[in-house]
């Protein structure tokens, strides 16, 4: 880096620094500021040499001495400098003592229990203070944490925490589990580091692998920070070929509100953006970390995210998060609303500190919220402009993509694989989105003003060509307030499209396997138009929809049924839809392309 700086080159040649083969245990943040920036014409790449694996890691390589204490457990003397929560043994990720111990089929937490630190369960517990409880929201909208202080004179556990969800309705009564208590090591895979005493305990699931294991734990919160400043921001650098490892959970932090959606956020990752343009990460791996893989924070232009592989991580996996005071009349907890009088009714942002321009492409995303529940695979808060495309996104606790607010819009999601979501939580979709912007729950404003109201903080998002499944919540799940959507060729494999009190959502071309449109408490002018798409049921509205006439055309769709297209023609709904058999080629295997005898295209399909 520090030749890099001083060549006389930079800016004008391109620049490669190669890194060989290995593991390099950062003992802190690299950090890149403008003085590392290259030019559009003269790149500056870090990138692992040839196809060698490098791993960058957050964390030391330990050299225990193990003895063998009492059943089953080893013990090792560590360095009392080291902090650590994440313990690895041969690379892969080991179990923080825990109750209940870890299943893998179980969910959420792959284990939980009401009694997980009832009185009757401290009771055993000596010295409980630093423990962390995990549970649930009580309707399953992502979870909370706490960190044990202790127990109270009646042996009650004590604990703080609890930001980490903004809809804040307490724990899940039962969905519950702790970790980090010394008395709960009682299962191989499990670990516990008796700070006071620098002795780290450890059960082995094969003893005799121990002597020679690799033994690594992760201190570093962030690895890799591109830092520049607005005035001299970071410019054309890329990270190209490397594994990122063993970073720390950072669910404590995870605090800071978002705009009156479900979220709080930790403004941090393994790499981090702010105040960069034009830089990328290409090819890269995202191993096991404790918190966000990647972040975008406040002001970035065109920041690239191609090619990578992100899998087994605390908390999100690429996370584009604006700074709220760009918002006009931002609030921030759920039923906080705005008066009609003294909204601003000037369109946009009031400043540029937000992702804008930016690419998610190509990249494989699974096995995210691994800690953290309220997280997902690509999370999209106060940005404009955020191109997701030719991404797997699967094995997911919460959504696979989720958009926060309608702040600043102009979104486009395509080409997409997005499946095996909300799987320890629930009343979610596969894509998932808020739009609880100045215009939602509006005191004193006319209704007419609304559907204009609603164009002030964001510009059309797209949702094309994308194959969506979820099997506890929607497909796709547009809730309060979400506006300013068009949706087209996008195959709906289980739970169908969700459409909540929003306007200008334009529904075309779409195909619901084995379900249908859900309109969940609509405006009366919502202006959604739902046209030529091919539904497997009647419609399923919820919620308080208007008497009248649903949206400003709901027509010119196939049914497989003719009750399912006849339900809902009192709301004027389907009077030119279309019965009949779909003819897809060969669903059994997948291929939902319709024949060419198809009466799907009698409807312009």
């Amino acid at each position: 880096q520090k030749k890099v700086r001083l060549a006389t080159i930079r800016g004008r040649e391109p620049i490669k620094i190669h890194l060989r083969e290995g593991s390099y245990y950062l003992p802190k943040t690299f950090q890149l500021d403008a003085r590392d920036s290259g030019t559009h014409a003269a790149p500056v790449i870090y990138t692992a040499y040839s196809d060698e694996h490098v791993v960058l890691s957050g964390g030391a390589k330990l050299t225990p001495s193990w003895q063998r204490t009492e059943n089953g457990i080893y013990r090792t003397e560590v360095d009392p400098s080291l902090k650590f929560d994440q313990l690895f043994i041969d690379g892969q990720k080991q179990t923080l003592a825990r109750f209940p111990n870890f299943d893998a089929s179980a969910s959420p937490y792959n284990g939980a229990s009401a009694n997980a630190f009832s009185k009757q369960r401290a009771k055993n517990w000596k010295s409980p203070a630093g423990g962390f409880i995990h549970a649930m929201h009580r309707h399953h909208w992502g979870g909370y944490h706490y960190q044990i202080t202790g127990k109270d004179l009646s042996g009650e556990v004590t604990y703080e925490g609890g930001w980490q969800n903004n809809r804040q309705m307490g724990m899940h009564a039962k969905h519950r589990m702790v970790e980090n208590i010394r008395e709960e090591l009682d299962a191989p895979g499990e670990w516990f580091f008796d700070h006071s005493n620098s002795f780290l305990y450890f059960i082995p699931t094969n003893s005799k692998t121990l002597p020679t294991a690799l033994v690594e734990v992760a201190t570093q919160k962030h690895l890799v920070e591109f830092e520049g400043s607005r005035k001299e921001v970071v410019q054309h650098v890329s990270l190209k070929g490397f594994t990122f490892r063993h970073t720390t959970r950072t669910f404590m932090e995870t605090r800071e509100p978002l705009l009156r959606s479900d979220w709080t956020i930790y403004r941090g990752g393994a790499v981090v953006f702010q105040n960069a343009e034009d830089c990328s990460i290409q090819n890269c791996e995202f191993d096991q970390l404790g918190g966000n893989a990647i972040f975008v924070n406040k002001y970035n232009r065109r920041i690239k995210i191609v090619g990578c592989h992100l899998h087994h991580c605390g908390a999100s996996g690429i996370c584009f998060v604006g700074d709220p005071s760009t918002v006009r009349n931002p609030k921030f907890e759920y039923r906080q609303t705005n008066h009609f009088q003294e909204i601003e009714k000037i369109a946009g942002p009031k400043g540029d500190t937000f992702p804008s321009e930016c690419t998610v492409d190509d990249c494989l995303i699974h096995n995210m919220s691994m800690v953290e529940k309220q997280a997902t695979g690509v999370q999209v808060s106060m940005s404009h402009r955020i191109t997701i495309r030719h991404c797997s996104i699967y094995d997911m606790g919460r959504a696979g993509i989720n958009i926060s607010e309608g702040t600043f819009g102009g979104h486009l999601i395509e080409h997409c694989d997005v499946f095996d979501t909300v799987r320890e939580t629930g009343d979610h979709g596969s894509f998932n989105s808020w739009g609880r912007d100045r215009f939602w729950h509006l005191e004193n404003a006319p209704d007419d003003a609304l559907p204009e109201l609603s164009k002030l903080d964001t510009s059309p998002t797209i949702i094309r060509n994308n194959r969506w499944r979820c099997d506890r919540g929607w497909d796709v799940d547009l809730d309060d307030g979400s506006s300013h959507y068009e949706i087209y060729n996008n195959l709906f494999l289980n739970g169908g499209l969700k459409l909540r009190e929003g306007f200008y959502r334009h529904v075309h071309n779409n195909i619901a396997i084995n379900n249908s449109l859900h309109p969940h408490v609509w405006y009366d002018n919502s202006m959604d138009t739902v046209t030529r798409n091919i539904w497997m049921g009647a419609y399923r509205p919820a919620g308080g929809m208007p008497a009248g006439k649903w949206g400003a055309n709901i027509d010119h769709n196939l049914f497989t049924s003719g009750q399912a297209k006849d339900k809902f023609q009192d709301h004027d709904c389907d009077r030119n839809s279309v019965v009949g058999d779909p003819l897809f080629i060969d669903p059994s295997n997948g291929d939902y392309r319709v024949g060419a005898n198809s009466p799907a295209f009698k409807i312009g399909f």
